[in-house]
């Protein structure tokens, strides 16, 4: 069956990002001018998903607001002429159909991801973590759909890390099947890195059999003691194949400070309104800090 829906979990606390996140939703933090959780949403939908279920929590209003209308903003720019931003902020109802739904406990990913069953209602379907965020350069999303439709089973996005990182992740046994696919034998979370399997870690992107459902309900608080996504995941990979996709570069951990900052500064420099000043002006902030 072919993938239609995608679900993005969003209702973490955002602690990483203290103390603006107390009040901002983390999925709210712009890169230049754009939330990253609109970038999640436009990655679903290069990849051809329209249908979109967005796990929230309270507090989390923001992010429904910002993919509604909003009649009395749109007036202010038709009137003062700004047709260029009306267009833009008209577009963000149009990318995809909405949906929001409510984790009411931080129970962990692997909880937010069941909260979606009724939404994907027995089909195949996609995870985009906020904190992950792709460049709209590399199509990992799109390759990974690819790999489910050529194997009807569950696909995992993967990148390898320094083994001094791989405490931060899932850590995966793979069994290579060709290049850049692998069988998940197993998935770690968070192995001191002296124990972890491998330095293949398993990144923000998924894509899902509806089996992952029966899997989480099997599924008893791990690390954290929170429903662990890993731990279904090795339970799935008992009863069908799950595969592993791996990919090398455009990656940015958002809710890694210095990764917002790379990710801001990279995507900056490639704007056509912002990037020959930014450039020019970043260049001679390096010479200037070379000099002192």
């Amino acid at each position: 069956m072919k993938v239609r829906k995608a679900v993005i979990p969003a209702a973490g606390l955002g602690t990483r990002f203290l103390p603006v996140t107390k009040a901002v939703p983390k999925e709210m933090l712009p890169l230049i001018d754009t939330p990253s959780i609109q970038l999640v949403v436009e990655e679903a939908v290069r990849a051809g998903l329209t249908d979109i279920l967005i796990i929230t929590a309270r507090g989390k209003g923001a992010i429904e607001d910002h993919f509604d209308r909003s009649p009395e903003l749109e007036a202010e720019l038709e009137a003062r002429g700004k047709y260029d931003e009306l267009k833009q902020i008209r577009e963000l109802t149009d990318l995809a159909q909405i949906h929001t739904v409510r984790q009411h406990e931080a129970l962990g990913l692997g909880h937010a991801v069941a909260v979606a069953e009724a939404h994907v209602s027995g089909e195949p379907f996609a995870v985009l973590l906020g904190d992950d965020l792709i460049h709209p350069s590399v199509p990992l999303l799109r390759e990974m759909l690819r790999v489910h439709e050529r194997y009807g089973r569950s696909v995992l996005a993967a990148q390898e890390v320094l083994r001094s990182e791989i405490s931060a992740y899932g850590a995966i046994t793979p069994e290579v099947v060709e290049e850049n696919l692998a069988k998940v034998r197993s998935v770690v979370e968070k192995p001191p890195a002296d124990e972890a399997p491998s330095n293949l870690a398993s990144i923000g992107r998924y894509v899902f059999t509806p089996e992952i459902f029966d899997a989480l309900r099997q599924t008893k608080p791990g690390h954290g003691g929170e429903i662990q996504i890993t731990d279904a995941i090795n339970l799935l990979a008992q009863e069908q194949a799950v595969y592993a996709f791996t990919f090398e570069q455009g990656r940015y951990d958002a809710g890694n400070k210095l990764d917002y900052l790379k990710a801001t500064v990279e995507l900056a420099i490639e704007r056509d309104d912002v990037g020959p000043g930014f450039r020019d002006w970043l260049a001679d902030f390096v010479q200037r800090k070379k000099l002192l």
